[in-house]
């Protein structure tokens, strides 16, 4: 199979074994290289947790990386880095949504499109999420939606609110 580009949308509101979540997330973009070549890091953003902003906030950022993994495939080797970084996985949907050392999303692969129970591509909520939508487009500014045309500018303009904000971390002691 030949690569293709694939869009992770990485998340992080807990600490992790005394690192930062600014830290989980350097250490998770090193870990995608496990799973493709060329990763590619956006800025850091912050933005309040969803749906409960009295959670701590988030630390999010979109990965570009080459891969020649099919989506399930891809999809199995996030889990596993999750899993890695202390990620729980909750029954409860009162926990659904709970703080997390991290979060992994295959948001896109290639143009694929596809609809499940387990994988939809592209991510089904994508264009609702400013979070997702600002770091995307600053690894991917010319990937366009397969389905509406339109691509991460097109998108952020017909968010009624942005509340994510870029942030300057400072590098690992």
């Amino acid at each position: 199979m030949t690569n293709r580009a694939a869009l992770i949308g990485l998340g992080s509101n807990k600490p992790f074994l005394g690192r930062s979540c600014e830290e989980v997330m350097r250490g998770a973009s090193a870990a995608l290289s496990s799973l493709g070549t060329d990763v590619v890091l956006s800025p850091l953003y912050r933005s309040p947790a969803w749906p409960d902003p009295s959670q701590p906030p988030y630390v999010n950022a979109v990965a570009r990386l080459e891969t020649a993994l099919s989506p399930e495939a891809l999809l199995t080797g996030l889990q596993a880095i999750e899993a890695g970084f202390g990620r729980v996985r909750h029954d409860d949907p009162a926990l659904r949504y709970a703080p997390r050392t991290l979060d992994l999303d295959l948001l896109a692969l290639g143009g694929e499109v596809r609809e499940g129970e387990a994988l939809s591509l592209p991510h089904p909520r994508l264009a609702e999420r400013d979070f997702v939508l600002l770091p995307l487009r600053d690894v991917a500014s010319e990937w366009v939606h397969p389905l509406t045309g339109e691509g991460a500018e097109e998108m952020l303009a017909r968010l009624s609110e942005v509340t994510a904000t870029k942030t300057v971390i400072p590098e690992s002691r």
